[in-house]
């Protein structure tokens, strides 16, 4: 992604192209009796056309369903491997992991059921998803799942404390982690919300007090890490600071998010009946997923489990 930097006053980020049609075929039938009969007969003829249209095999019993993670964070690859050499066959259901790097991508093809499912985001990131996309056919499989390690970041600083008046802020360009930075500054203090708003929706327009005169800037997550040496403080995600070999030294507040911005797997609507979706919401609400999370090497760096007894036994780092 290209980096855009917006200041409040900017224009926000344009939304995600949309795309997706349905194909309908009339049927000419010579003669049926009865009413009844005819309609018992379109209805499984029109079944029968959108399962060969949409060609998923997600509700095929025995067959192997996918689920998508980013390439870019090895603590997803990690869990959703871990489902499928340990809790997939527990609950009965073949997992296969699978790496993509294009969100649109991904949720796409959980919508159209050529994957089952993924884990790469929050429910109200993919409400804005959904909203860009009004074709879409998705929903949350699952509560949450596990929590991103989201705080602040700074080369210059050691402590949010020390943050300056008038310091540079980057906070995501995104209006779902935009929301995510704007709670963290006023759990710190930093900042005061309007009243009435809710955290997972809160844009810059609804800071209300601004006591340290911070000026933001809004970059696109792929950017912050960029970002970093040229700003006071930048507030995002370690999987992408790690990634690009920035050392966690450099996190400097990062409290554990509200379960509105943990993660959830997210599964296509149509196929949620399925015996295997079903299986795999079994699988992922599997309590030793959590211990899992909270002890493996490749994620305890960048996530943090939901439960309280997982969480115990857990140190970023």
């Amino acid at each position: 992604m290209s980096e855009n930097e917006q200041n409040q006053s900017g224009g926000a980020p344009s939304a995600a192209n949309t795309r997706g049609f349905t194909l309908q075929r009339k049927r000419r039938w010579p003669w049926i009796a009865g009413g009844t009969v005819i309609a018992l007969i379109a209805i499984t003829a029109l079944a029968a056309v959108r399962n060969s249209n949409d060609g998923s095999t997600i509700g095929d019993a025995g067959s192997t369903v996918e689920v998508a993670y980013l390439e870019s964070n090895p603590a997803e690859q990690a869990i959703v491997e871990y489902i499928s050499t340990t809790l997939g066959p527990a609950h009965h259901v073949k997992v296969k992991g699978i790496s993509l790097s294009d969100s649109t991508q991904i949720n796409r093809s959980v919508s159209d059921g050529k994957i089952a499912g993924t884990i790469f985001q929050h429910k109200y990131w993919l409400g804005q998803v959904m909203e860009a996309n009004p074709s879409f056919k998705e929903e949350p499989g699952t509560g949450p799942i596990f929590h991103w390690i989201f705080g602040v970041w700074s080369d210059k600083y050691r402590s949010v404390n020390d943050l300056p008046d008038g310091a540079k802020i980057s906070v995501p360009s995104d209006p779902a982690n935009q929301a995510q930075a704007l709670w963290l500054l006023e759990k710190i203090g930093l900042i005061k919300l309007r009243d009435g708003v809710q955290p997972w929706s809160a844009g810059l327009n609804d800071i209300a007090q601004n006591p340290h005169h911070f000026s933001w800037v809004q970059l696109d997550l792929a950017a912050q890490p960029r970002g970093l040496a040229s700003l006071d403080a930048v507030i995002g995600y370690a999987e992408s600071f790690l990634a690009a070999g920035i050392p966690q030294s450099k996190l400097i507040y990062n409290p554990k998010s509200p379960d509105q911005f943990a993660s959830v797997l997210t599964i296509g609507t149509r196929y949620k009946d399925t015996e295997n979706v079903k299986n795999l919401i079994a699988a992922f609400n599997d309590p030793r997923l959590q211990t899992f999370i909270a002890n493996d090497p490749r994620t305890r760096p960048i996530v943090l489990p939901t439960t309280t007894s997982a969480a115990g036994t857990h140190s970023a780092g």
